[in-house]
């Protein structure tokens, strides 16, 4: 038989019982969602320095003297032909393409604002390859306001100038196609050169192993994935990740 004092303890051990467990779920909770913002911070500032790494090598190994001289030779040569409008319209276009450059620190922007910047360079490319160069771009409505990593696309891009188009006297053809499926992106990039191209992923550190680390940490546990296929038609590079919408990060 129990004793009031037992009898009281069995009670209050049913009334606590319940209440510990309660505060006992709670705390796993907190702690679970702790870890959760820890890892989620842990990924961001490793998305940040290779953003930071990727940014410092786009800055001082991409804008490569011979491009940069290069392009001041080509619009030199239109103030001595004396074209005034070429000659404005190009120092315009190299202004907005280095500022573009200096302000991005994102760790992600819209593809419509990356292509924005990859038609810069591509303009100041004209003028330096003139009637050898042709290129086009391709976009799917649905995809401009997707969120990329910074220079995922002008990396392609600057890839088929210094590995195969400034190699070659040949045409040189360009494509940028971005389409949307229903839940990722496909971006590539396609030039008409075969025999070039062979990007090393320790390359300036900034190849295709930058890029696959990047959108990784942009996209952790996503599916995505950076592929080059070289062929007798031409070398091609094609990225694909989440379509993630930027009103959605």
């Amino acid at each position: 038989m129990l004793t009031v004092e037992a009898f009281s303890i069995y009670i209050m051990l049913c009334v606590l019982a319940p209440l510990l467990g309660a505060f006992t779920l709670l705390f796993l909770f907190i702690f679970e969602e702790r870890i959760d913002l820890l890892e989620k911070q842990k990924r961001e500032i490793a998305l940040e320095s290779e953003l930071q790494n990727a940014l410092y090598n786009q800055l001082s190994q991409e804008i490569q003297p011979h491009f940069f001289f290069n392009t001041l030779n080509s619009i030199l040569s239109l103030a001595r032909l004396d074209r005034k409008t070429e000659l404005i319209y190009s120092i315009e276009t190299l202004s907005r393409l280095l500022k573009f450059k200096y302000q991005t620190n994102s760790k992600f922007i819209t593809i419509e604002n990356e292509l924005t910047y990859v038609r810069y360079y591509l303009e100041i490319q004209k003028i330096r390859f003139r009637e050898r160069l042709f290129y086009e771009i391709s976009i799917d409505e649905n995809a401009k306001q997707a969120i990329i990593i910074p220079f995922l696309i002008q990396t392609f891009v600057e890839n088929a100038f210094k590995h195969s188009f400034e190699k070659s006297i040949d045409e040189a053809r360009l494509k940028i196609i971005v389409k949307k499926t229903e839940k990722e992106i496909h971006i590539t990039v396609w030039n008409s050169t075969s025999n070039g191209y062979h990007q090393k992923s320790t390359d300036s550190g900034i190849g295709l192993e930058n890029i696959s680390k990047r959108l990784e940490l942009l996209f952790p546990s996503q599916p995505q994935s950076v592929k080059l296929t070289n062929t007798d038609k031409g070398t091609s590079v094609l990225a694909k990740f989440p379509f993630v919408l930027k009103s959605d990060m």
